[in-house]
């Protein structure tokens, strides 16, 4: 009878091991299916609210970024050396720019033609107006800001740049996915500007970003909140299999509200890459250097 008990225990114990085992089994194959389904969209990809901090996640800005870089091509844009364009912003009644801008892709020189023969240029260190006597009132505004809204979509990720992901916002009765850009002390000559992104979820191209501008001696960061305004983008066009945006329109812009009335447009036309532009960047023999101050 002692024998008979025995043998029954020892059933039992092998019997509840190996439903562990099995169940143990289960779950592993269970983590295995849901860590290897992974999708390159920003509704499904795991995505942990700490940041990303742990295994196998990584947090939604980067989520964000690495969808807008994918649509808009980054890795090819940045394969070629430099892009050149003739634009046409205009504001109201006033022409604010008609001329040619040519940067690298990585937008780390950058070079404007007037259609008046004034130049300016930007070789990585200072900005330089050609010829020295031309009249110029806003010449570093201009060399950096329509070469920025330009290469957006491949500056999300800059050094200096915080990007924070908040709720969808509507824009002409679509939904977008939005983030806010905001910038460390000592980044750029106006640190200060914010953007708010509004990018398409279904093929995740950037559309529309509102903005402040705080450059300026007289400007702060309380006066431009109260003016912001927005850059929506139109008439993509594939450039080398790459995605450029040709028309720019201006609205004035309210958080909450969203866009209201339009204050202008730019144009871009004739968009091509350039392989040899090294030359474009050389100091002029006659400038004049235009400081930040």
């Amino acid at each position: 009878m002692k024998n008979l008990v025995l043998i029954l225990l020892a059933t039992v114990v092998i019997s509840c091991k190996q439903t562990s085992d099995t169940k143990a089994e289960d779950e592993t194959a269970k983590e295995e299916v849901i860590t290897t389904k992974k999708e390159d969209t920003l509704a499904t990809m795991p995505v942990e609210l700490d940041g990303g901090i742990g295994d196998g996640a990584i947090s939604l800005e980067r989520q964000l970024t690495q969808n807008v870089e994918k649509a808009h091509k980054k890795e090819a844009f940045l394969e070629k050396t430099a892009i050149s364009f003739d634009i046409v912003v205009r504001f109201g009644n006033s022409t604010v720019l008609d001329g040619k801008i040519t940067q690298l892709t990585n937008s780390t020189k950058i070079r404007i033609d007037k259609k008046d023969g004034t130049k300016l240029i930007y070789n990585g260190e200072k900005v330089m107006l050609y010829p020295a006597d031309a009249k110029y009132s806003n010449a570093r505004f201009d060399i950096f800001t329509w070469s920025y809204f330009f290469a957006m979509p491949y500056k999300l990720n800059d050094p200096g740049v915080v990007m924070e992901v908040k709720k969808d916002r509507s824009l002409d009765n679509e939904i977008y996915t939005s983030a806010k850009l905001s910038f460390n002390k000592g980044t750029g000559d106006a640190p200060d500007d914010w953007y708010i992104i509004y990018v398409n979820p279904k093929n995740h191209v950037l559309t529309a970003a509102a903005y402040i501008v705080t450059f300026g001696p007289n400007n702060t960061v309380a006066k431009a909140e109260r003016d912001p305004h927005m850059i929506i983008y139109k008439d993509y066009a594939m450039v080398n299999d790459i995605p450029i945006s040709t028309q720019w329109d201006f609205y004035e812009w309210k958080d909450g509200e969203g866009k209201n009335k339009k204050l202008g447009e730019a144009m871009l036309t004739n968009v091509g890459f350039i392989e040899n532009a090294a030359s474009l960047f050389e100091e002029p023999d006659d400038y004049k250097e235009v400081t930040l101050n």
